[in-house]
């Protein structure tokens, strides 16, 4: 099978992609954060494609797309809670996926079993166009388990040509980190995983927010999954990463120590690197990320995927303050890296 690319913002294209999915089909489509991989979410034979496609374990729990709060309705038992209507205000179409208890319309496979949904509603017009013509839509991200997440449609088809039938091309997207997952079934609220909507952007809607302690460090001995991307190495290159932080210059320090200490042993490496630090690497193999938060977070996964392009086998990456957006970016990076962390402040004060 040789998957085909179509432009998503042709609806000639967009109901093509609708009548796969209405047949039993999958198919791959943009968002704001990164491109789906999507069936029927009340589809349970569909959504189990996805997971073949994907080389997915199936203990890892699905994403709901919708294109309107009605849709909602039918997919969580009960009424919508005060917090949530207050977050759809807020933060909808945007990238926040929030837990709600599921109701029966909803199978197994999308949950992993549990009982609970996570529910969102994309920013992206195809995305929206797509869910009005098919329905309700469970998807994960649109790549090889344990890649790195795809923000664009070649992206896609370098992962997945071959395993899907159809890609829409809706260009690179605007956010390109997945969304936030917020899990209502607790009090106060949790941050599952960290995405656009930041924990204190919650916090000013809803009074109180909490952020999971596995964000920033890997699930404990039987610990489970109960939002995408926390239980697996995730967000991967080839190459082994590393994260150093610290103050800027101590921090681009121990970056030059450790490539130049890998290169001397014959390994091809590269660094990950704010723009406004690339005068501090001189002559070595840098790849700019951007100049604030927003930037870096966009291009973490194009970066992470053009380190396999180059066979870089040591990745350094310079880390930032998990804060805000920040927090998002360093829970990534941080699996990618399986959270291999040099401090370059802490080792630099043993010296001292």
């Amino acid at each position: 099978m040789e998957t085909e690319i179509l432009d998503g913002y042709e609806m000639e294209a967009v109901e093509k992609a609708a009548a796969i999915m209405k047949s039993g089909g999958i198919v791959a489509f943009p968002t704001e954060t990164v491109y789906g991989l999507g069936a029927i979410a009340t589809d349970a034979a569909a959504v189990k494609k996805i997971f073949e496609a994907k080389g997915r374990p199936g203990d890892n729990p699905l994403i709901v797309h919708i294109a309107n709060t009605d849709m909602m309705k039918d997919l969580i038992d009960g009424d919508i809670p005060l917090d949530a209507n207050l977050l759809c205000e807020e933060f909808w179409p945007g990238p926040l996926s929030m837990i709600l208890p599921r109701s029966r319309k909803v199978p197994d496979a999308v949950t992993a079993g549990l009982n609970t949904v996570a529910i969102r509603m994309p920013s992206n017009t195809v995305a929206l166009e797509l869910i009005k013509a098919a329905g309700p839509i469970a998807a994960p991200s649109a790549n090889s388990s344990g890649r790195p997440s795809p923000t664009t449609a070649k992206h896609v088809f370098n992962d997945l040509n071959g395993q899907i039938p159809l890609i829409l091309d809706g260009g690179s997207c605007r956010v390109g980190l997945e969304s936030t997952v917020l899990d209502l079934t607790c009090t106060p609220p949790r941050v599952l995983r960290p995405g656009g909507v930041t924990p204190e952007q919650i916090a000013e809607v809803i009074g109180e927010c909490e952020v999971d302690g596995s964000v920033l460090r890997p699930l404990g001995e039987g610990e489970t999954a109960r939002s995408p991307g926390m239980k697996y190495r995730h967000y991967a290159p080839g190459g082994n990463v590393t994260i150093v932080k610290g103050s800027r210059k101590r921090m681009a320090s121990k970056v030059c120590t450790l490539y130049d200490a890998a290169a001397k042993n014959g390994k091809k490496c590269a660094i990950l690197a704010a723009s406004g630090n690339r005068s501090l690497y001189g002559d070595r193999k840098v790849r700019m990320l951007g100049n604030n938060i927003q930037e870096q977070s966009r291009e973490l996964f194009a970066a992470l995927r053009e380190m396999d392009d180059m066979g870089a086998e040591e990745i350094f990456c310079e880390g930032t303050e998990a804060k805000e957006l920040g927090l998002a970016y360093m829970n990534r990076l941080g699996r990618a890296a399986s959270f291999h962390v040099v401090d370059a402040d802490e080792r630099e004060g043993k010296r001292q």
